[in-house]
């Protein structure tokens, strides 16, 4: 048990890829200290019910201070610090055991959402401040990212931890797969990551920065 860590979450390659950017940069970042605090890194499936089952092991066994769960979005070109999470699995493709839920609660019974508990304005700034693109989002989708940040929320939203979700772009050596596709090298990923978590643990549960980083529709 390692009380007050840093617990970090990427999920295994789906859709045929051979990598997925969130468990590669997770994994470099598992061992660190950020801020004083030992970061562990879990591998979640790319399944839905699935990847709950596995965070819920990670949240008894770690007992974590702070959660960042991560995920790779193809198609973003920035680090995207998502806002909120929705109850709503609706899968566009299969996860990786072939299950497509449509239009069903991630957790029955619970709120239409959940926002992050991050710093998620401070984190980004951070980010940027290294200079790595970075954001805040505004959707986490609706596939098993989404599932697992809802999840996350749900799960302590009566705990001091404070917890959200951290949208990747792809990594350059997976373009030929997605041509035309902002990519990002991981070394810059992990910058720009590793810069965010430290301001994170340095504001602990004080307020975010209140500065601008809405979006246009």
């Amino acid at each position: 048990m390692d009380d007050g860590c840093l617990l970090l979450t990427g999920f295994e390659p789906f859709g045929g890829e051979p990598v997925n950017v969130s468990w590669e940069l997770a994994a470099a970042l598992d061992g660190c200290r950020i801020g004083g605090r030992r970061v562990v890194a879990v591998e979640l499936p790319c399944v839905f019910g699935e990847a709950l089952s596995r965070l819920d092991g990670a949240l008894r066994r770690h007992r974590p201070g702070l959660v960042l769960s991560m995920g790779q979005a193809a198609g973003r070109g920035e680090l995207s610090f998502e806002r909120v999470a929705i109850n709503v699995d609706d899968a566009r493709i299969p996860d990786n055991a072939g299950a497509r839920p449509v239009d069903q609660p991630v957790v029955h019974g619970a709120p239409a959402a959940y926002f992050s508990t991050l710093p998620i304005k401070a984190m980004a700034e951070a980010a940027q401040a290294t200079g790595v693109p970075a954001g805040v989002s505004q959707t986490a989708g609706t596939f098993v990212c989404n599932h697992v940040f809802f999840g996350l929320q749900h799960r302590l939203r009566r705990r001091p931890a404070r917890s959200g979700f951290l949208h990747l772009p792809l990594l350059p050596e997976q373009q030929p797969r997605f041509p035309g596709l902002p990519t990002l090298a991981l070394g810059e990923q992990l910058r720009g990551t590793h810069a965010a978590l430290e301001a994170a643990v340095r504001l602990g549960s004080a307020p975010d920065r209140r500065i601008a980083m809405g979006r246009v529709a």
